[in-house]
């Protein structure tokens, strides 16, 4: 605490080195400050007080929102936003010929700000009573603007009251797209019907993979259809040499190898369809077949240097089995048909399949815009139903505009000795910056702990009568220079008052 109240106490003696320097500075910007306090140009405020249908013109800002309910400020807010727009103030500038010296677009812009600006809507604590008014340099034009302004908001509340055919054209555009939309629905519910079998709910069948499965499940029942026939004819064989008795026929191990070669056959072409030659399982029933080759070759050699050694006579059994094979080779040639017969409808919907896509396509495309059209028109409808209540919006006037004959602003008696505080705070701030800048000792603890020294000792200056005398009038007329310069400063803000009535 010590070190500091030194360390305030080393900077106000400093300051008090460059006294005067700050007392001229403070005169200088009072000075100055008082003159640019003086040469604002005065503005004069008009008003009127209105009475505005806040329900009724809020109404359509804020239906379909969450707000219930405003409080003053918000509601005064919200009246102002929605008057003072930006097509009401360029008719308002049209009105009173204040754009005749706006001959460039910036020239209008800065037009358009500074009227949006200086008109405003005030709260006068009463709900549906408010004050309209208008700030001006010149008394007269800020009245002749509030009163042009109120006569426009008249103006457009009497238009909005006036009869209007938007109701019955809007009824006639709605009941005209619900029947085009019933139309485009029938139209769509027929496509779906027609295709059915194309598109399901999920939103499409892939009837490619159908082809490719019905090709697999079609190569199955030929290669199957293939073996019946063969297993027939053998059987077929067999019965005839029965019948011709003593034509020797085929023995039963070669029927029974037969059996086995087809059977791996069978194997093979359903591994290969999963797998490649070189897969272990593919290569080992190849292996198989290629030994009941050599077997069956090898029995059929033994058979035919001795054909006697087998013989089959006639039998119920045979024949039996005759006609149990006629019996399946006519299922699966039944089979393969279907499978044909599948295979080529399909083929057929795979060919049209893009001309339905996209015949689908157009038709959901002509139903998503008629159904968009037809919710606009009836969104448009309820919103004409919530804006018929805004239009008997009342704007009434109740008190004319005023001729101001007193300033409003600026706040010179304000302002005034915020200049003066102002330049004091200046003066302070320049004798601190020009310590700062001339640095002195004041006592020998300073020089000690600056220069890192011993200090021997401290010569004492003595007070003389002279100098005690020159000290006290020094006091004196800064004394006098700081309470003048407040004496100025209060004489000008009263002055000031004067003048401006």
């Amino acid at each position: 605490m010590e070190d500091l109240v030194r360390l305030i106490t080393i900077h106000l003696r400093g300051m008090w080195r460059f006294r005067w320097w700050g007392l001229t500075l403070a005169w200088v910007v009072g000075v100055v400050g008082g003159i640019v306090v003086y040469g604002i140009p005065d503005k004069y405020e008009s008003s009127a007080r209105v009475e505005v249908d806040t329900k009724s013109l809020l109404t359509p800002y804020l239906s379909g929102t969450a707000i219930v309910d405003l409080n003053a400020d918000q509601r005064v807010m919200m009246v102002g936003k929605t008057m003072i727009s930006r097509p009401r103030v360029e008719r308002l500038i049209d009105m009173s010929d204040l754009g005749l010296g706006a001959t460039t677009p910036a020239q209008h812009e800065a037009l358009i700000a500074t009227v949006t600006k200086s008109l405003q809507i005030r709260g006068s604590g009463r709900d549906g009573l408010y004050f309209l008014t208008y700030t001006d340099t010149k008394p007269e034009r800020a009245q002749r603007m509030v009163r042009e302004a109120v006569e426009l908001f008249v103006k457009e509340g009497q238009e909005r009251t006036a009869p209007t055919n938007v109701a019955p054209f809007l009824e006639q555009q709605i009941r005209q797209y619900e029947e085009k939309l019933a139309e485009s629905e029938s139209r769509l519910k027929d496509f779906r019907l027609k295709y059915m079998y194309l598109f399901d709910d999920a939103g499409g069948r892939d009837v490619v993979g159908q082809v490719g499965k019905l090709n697999e499940d079609l190569s199955r029942a030929q290669l199957e259809s293939s073996e019946a026939r063969q297993a027939r004819d053998a059987l077929q064989a067999q019965l005839a040499g029965s019948q011709r008795g003593g034509t020797p026929t085929v023995p039963a191990a070669v029927m029974e190898i037969e059996g086995r070669i087809t059977a791996v056959r069978r194997q093979l072409d359903e591994l290969r369809q999963r797998y490649t030659d070189q897969h272990p399982d593919v290569s080992g029933a190849q292996r198989i077949l290629d030994e009941l080759v050599a077997q069956k070759k090898e029995a059929l050699e033994v058979w035919e240097k001795n054909p006697t050694l087998s013989l089959s006579d006639a039998n119920p059994v045979l024949v039996q089995m005759k006609l149990e094979a006629d019996a399946k080779v006519a299922s699966m040639e039944a089979r393969v048909a279907e499978y044909q017969k599948r295979l080529a409808r399909l083929s057929d919907l795979v060919r049209q399949q893009p001309e339905v896509d996209s015949e689908r396509e157009q038709l959901n495309r002509d139903y998503d815009i008629i159904k968009s059209q037809y919710e606009n028109l009836v969104k448009k409808r309820e919103q004409y139903s919530v804006g018929s209540d805004a239009a008997t919006v009342t704007f009434r006037l109740i008190d004319p505009p005023s001729l101001p004959t007193r300033p409003s602003a600026p706040n010179r008696l304000l302002l005034m000795p915020l200049v003066g505080l102002a330049a004091l705070g200046v003066g302070a701030a320049f004798t601190f910056l020009i310590s700062q800048l001339k640095p002195s000792f004041i006592d020998a603890h300073g020089l000690r702990e600056e220069l890192g020294l011993p200090v021997l000792g401290v010569v004492s200056m003595l007070s003389t009568p002279e100098r005690q005398r020159r000290r006290i009038q020094g006091l004196l007329s800064f004394g006098g220079g700081v309470v003048g310069f407040v004496m100025v400063m209060a004489a000008a803000t009263l002055l000031v008052n004067f003048l401006q009535g």
